[in-house]
């Protein structure tokens, strides 16, 4: 072989083996970039799913805090309890719990109105035990003069206060539309006591006037147009203990039945409050035989 093509044999070679280095280079960087990207994809999926977990332990307004949509079967026999389960309830298991007493205690100063309908303010608090009981009372009774916006959300009270855990719906974020009234729910608090909703100056007020020691101040408190207030619960939050939603909402139905003597029958009152203050409208409902056998006990 000549010299010309042993050099021209050589350079043949060294082309070749630069050419396989080259893609020997390039073949090590795609896979570092491979491997870079499924990394920084992994890294950005975990972050974002400590960053929901973050956000829902704290239990703040953004988080959803243990909230979930109650099942439709929950939401409609818990609005649409019939007439007719309620007369035969009555006055249920209340006048036993308030032994006898006004379940309501008497409102004063102006009348509480918003857009231009007298209106109920409740203020509670997520974790409170005995909320969790009233509200179940207040759908039923607020679902007869109106609609609750759906879906309805699902909560426990407190594992750490009387009566853990007990299944109830939450009105944080619940609107209600009615000819008659205005519904106005504050969640004061999660069920981790975090702060979720703060009542305003003019609803402090109201607060205050029936219950001025802020170190005494309690939930649920009610307020009918100041006509009635309701400070605590009206029958015994430890008839709904160990039950789930379902559970709760299918005895409202049974007259007979324990939860439906205690809920329904604090529904009734309750009903009996907010026709006084609707001037008696409407007459179907204000007029039925368990609304008028307790508004003369309010």
């Amino acid at each position: 072989m000549g010299k010309a093509s042993r050099i021209k044999q050589q350079s043949a070679r060294e082309k070749i083996a630069a050419q396989r280095e080259a893609a020997r280079k390039a073949e090590r960087r795609n896979r570092m970039l491979i491997t870079g990207g499924s990394t920084l994809a992994v890294l950005v999926i975990v972050l974002a799913f400590i960053l929901v977990k973050v956000s829902q332990g704290s239990g703040g307004s953004s988080g959803s805090a243990g909230r979930t949509p109650l099942p439709a079967s929950v939401t409609s026999q818990v609005t649409g309890v019939p007439a007719a389960t309620l007369d035969k309830v009555g006055r249920g298991a209340v006048p036993a719990y308030t032994q006898g007493k006004p379940p309501f205690a008497g409102g004063s100063g102006p009348a509480l109105t918003s857009g231009g309908k007298p209106e109920m303010l409740y203020i509670g608090a997520e974790y409170c035990p005995y909320c969790a009981a009233m509200r179940w009372s207040m759908a039923v009774a607020l679902s007869r003069f109106g609609q609750l916006t759906t879906p309805l959300y699902g909560i426990h009270s407190s594992p750490n206060d009387t009566d853990p855990n007990t299944a109830t719906l939450t009105f944080y974020k619940t609107g209600y539309h009615s000819p008659y009234l205005a519904f106005t729910p504050v969640e004061n608090l999660t069920v981790n006591k975090t702060l979720l909703q703060n009542p305003t100056k003019a609803q402090s007020a109201v607060w205050a006037r029936y219950e001025p020691d802020p170190n005494t101040r309690g939930y649920p408190f009610v307020a009918f147009s100041n006509k009635f207030v309701m400070k605590g619960p009206i029958y015994d939050p430890a008839v709904l203990q160990g039950k789930t939603w379902s559970q709760i909402a299918t005895a409202l139905k049974d007259p007979t039945s324990p939860i439906a003597q205690s809920v329904n029958g604090a529904a009734n009152y309750i009903t009996g409050a907010i026709c006084q203050m609707t001037n008696d409208q409407p007459a179907s409902v204000c007029n039925a035989a368990a609304v008028t056998a307790v508004k003369s006990g309010l």
